[in-house]
């Protein structure tokens, strides 16, 4: 427990502390969160500081005498054509919550996004989670999508077959990246955009061809998590998504598909006709524009 009186905390740039202090502060700081998180350093530093885009130059921890109390991740990337400071992390130990930490934590993770020329900051947060939600709308953040996940425990019974003069290829990220860049119609959440995905070796590419040109592509890996999943609109209500997935699935003789994405009605219906079922979870992304 923190002790009794003022107290003088001590904030400083992670590129100056060690990862002990920075995975000691991200453990003991979501002990008690909403989902359990079971994470070995290892693995803590792999993925926060690979695949989720932190930086140790962007992040900020806090100590009370030496011990670590609080800490922000963030990472910058030029995201949807704008530069952005995403928080990939915020975390207070327990009995340090309600003091400045978390304010001053928030305050310098601003002043870096300033420091950097950004124009927005960015983060996702758990739907019910009403304190943090509050938090971040008094720091002047306002909530853009619903993040919605949904699972298939039986992708084997997706049959759909793609219709006549439609073909799947193998591709590479580089050509579905370029293929994602040209398309207006659709937002993709910071976890399942391909600077994400590119952490990855083991990640499948396919494109799906019309003579030769390409009418829709997946990103898939194979333990099931679909990244990205889009179909010209010209071409759509064909079987050509379906037919896609289907094709993933015996390829890579997937057990299981999860798929997330923000709030869009087309994609909600389609998983449901594939027999996707809707997870409990539910993410706000919220922006604040600077």
């Amino acid at each position: 427990m923190p002790k009794k009186g003022k107290r003088m905390f001590t904030y400083k740039r992670c590129t100056e502390v060690d990862t002990d202090a920075i995975y000691g502060a991200f453990i003991a700081g979501f002990s008690d969160y909403i989902i359990k998180i079971d994470m070995s350093k290892d693995n803590f530093q792999k993925h926060f500081f690979g695949p989720e885009g932190n930086s140790h130059e962007y992040s900020v921890i806090a100590f009370d005498d030496g011990k670590p109390v609080g800490l922000i991740l963030g990472g910058i990337k030029v995201y949807e054509g704008l530069k952005t400071l995403r928080c990939g992390a915020l975390c207070v130990l327990p009995g340090y919550r309600g003091t400045e930490v978390s304010h001053k934590l928030f305050d310098l993770h601003r002043e870096i996004a300033l420091e950097n020329n950004c124009s927005q900051m960015f983060l996702e947060v758990i739907a019910g989670n009403e304190r943090a939600i509050n938090f971040y709308r008094k720091k002047g953040y306002e909530k853009v999508y619903d993040l919605v996940y949904y699972s298939h425990s039986n992708p084997s019974g997706i049959n759909t077959d793609l219709p006549s003069g439609f073909t799947v290829q193998r591709t590479d990220i580089d050509v579905l990246r370029s293929f994602s860049r040209e398309i207006r119609d659709i937002h993709i959440n910071w976890q399942n955009d391909f600077d994400y995905t590119s952490y990855f070796d083991e990640h499948r590419y396919y494109g799906v061809f019309k003579d030769a040109n390409m009418v829709g592509g997946l990103s898939i890996h194979p333990a099931g998590r679909v990244n990205f999943l889009w179909v010209d609109p010209r071409f759509r209500n064909k079987g050509i998504g379906g037919g896609l997935i289907n094709h993933a699935v015996k390829e890579l003789n997937l057990k299981k598909l999860a798929i997330s994405f923000p709030s869009n009605a087309s994609l909600t219906g389609f998983v449901k006709r594939l027999g996707f079922m809707k997870d409990p979870i539910t993410q706000y992304e919220m922006y604040l524009t600077i």
